[in-house]
Parts: structure tokens; sequence; C-alpha cells
């Protein structure tokens, strides 16, 4: 069983060796990756309560950039204030590396 994670733990995230090029892009799009997918999981939360994500998403998605007609937007790349006190969460400890092997 995987250990549970409490607040405050770390959690490390790594990319598909072929993820979809849009993906990349978003991520390297964010301020703060922690706090644009933390924005995500609660709203998925919102709208379906909390479960495990992976029982209800086929594994082979099939993504490809445009499916819903979406652009790419472009933002003020000013720093919004209310991120200034944001502490970045993105740091990998050697329990992460860990798991990876």
């Amino acid at each position: 069983m995987k250990k549970q994670k409490k607040p405050g733990d770390n959690i490390s995230l790594k990319t598909k060796k072929n993820e979809a090029p849009a993906i990349i892009d978003w991520i390297n799009s964010q301020t703060n990756l922690m706090d644009s997918i933390r924005y995500l999981v609660e709203n998925e939360i919102k709208a379906n309560g909390v479960r495990n994500l992976q029982q209800h998403v086929p594994a082979d998605r099939g993504f490809t950039f445009g499916d819903e007609g979406q652009g790419v937007v472009q933002e003020d790349p000013k720093h919004s204030p209310e991120y200034d006190d944001v502490i970045d969460e993105e740091e990998i400890d050697e329990d992460d590396i860990e798991s990876w092997t």
C-alpha cells in the first residue's frame, strides 16, 4: 500500500517521453505549477467529489491539441500580486527520486 500524503508533503510528477506538445507548453506557461495543478484538482473535486480519477478516465485518451477548438491564450506576463508570497512546492526530494526507480 502506498504511503498516504499529508499536508506539506512533496509530490512528484514525471512527464511521458511522448507527452503531447500542448501539455508541455501548458506546463511551461505556468508561473506556479503546483498552484495551477491544485486549481484543476479543486475544480475536479467541486464537480465530482473526491474519487480515484483513474477509475473514470481511459488510460489512452489520444489527446491532440485542437480537439476542442481551443487555442493558446496569451496572458499578461506580469506576475500576479496574489501569488507574491506563494512558496514554491515543486522541490524534489530523495523519496521522490527513489520512487522513480
